[in-house]
């Protein structure tokens, strides 16, 4: 038996919508486990489940049935406040990169590690390392719109890392960005769990870049319908 705690542990989770006074069946028993180096991705088309785990995975909801353990923490037994604090444990990166237009790279990712009441030298010092990881040392005081989108993306990930997050959360990581930019993005993100040992959840519709995790979890109709290596 392992000594850790996997990083995420789903069994048998279920999730139900109300449509008006119609139940739907978003997740119908799901089992999933994320060990500690793994860095998956959750394919599936549009209804498949995939985004209402992603909700899950990054506690901005509950199960309706089952266990979901984030970082051996049953997120289903947690009030408001309590989901709150496993979130700061979930680096989130999304497709749009909700970086702070009026805010430099460098404070685009100091501001989450103010949220988190890190101190200054800390920050600066957390900050300047990120960007250099992410190679945008030389980019640390342009502003979001002198930034390519690759370079934007870029800062969100050093942004998503701050914390020292238990996993990376990625939602379509490279949805808005040409295919070259979106290359040298997903080689970064390998970079990152095999030199770095960030765990990586990568959720999205697009098969081929799924195929660049290291295993791929297949979603269908609310259901995993296939878990493999790549």
């Amino acid at each position: 038996m392992s000594q850790t705690a996997p990083v995420v542990e789903a069994i048998n989770v279920k999730k139900t919508y109300m449509l008006g006074k119609v139940p739907v069946e978003a997740l119908r028993g799901v089992n999933l486990k994320v060990e500690a180096g793994d860095f998956i991705s959750i394919l599936g088309p549009s209804g498949s489940g995939k985004s209402t785990m992603l909700n899950l995975i990054g506690a901005l909801d509950k199960p309706t049935a089952g266990t979901l353990r984030i970082d051996g923490i049953d997120i289903s037994k947690l009030n408001d406040n309590q989901l709150a604090e496993i979130r700061l444990k979930i680096g989130f990166v999304f497709q749009f990169f909700n970086l702070i237009p009026r805010l430099t790279a460098r404070d685009n990712v100091e501001l989450s590690m103010i949220v988190a009441n890190k101190n200054k030298k800390h920050r600066r010092q957390r900050t300047i390392e990120l960007l250099e990881t992410v190679g945008l040392k030389e980019r640390i005081n342009h502003k979001p719109t002198e930034l390519s989108g690759g370079q934007q993306q870029r800062v969100a990930i050093a942004r998503a890392l701050a914390n020292e997050p238990k996993f990376l959360l990625l939602d379509e990581p490279t949805g808005n960005v040409d295919s070259k930019t979106a290359n040298e993005v997903i080689a970064l993100i390998k970079k990152l769990n095999t030199e770095n040992n960030v765990n990586i959840i990568m959720v999205t519709h697009d098969e081929k870049l799924a195929r660049q995790a290291k295993r791929t979890v297949q979603m269908f109709d609310g259901e995993i319908i296939s878990d493999g290596a790549n």
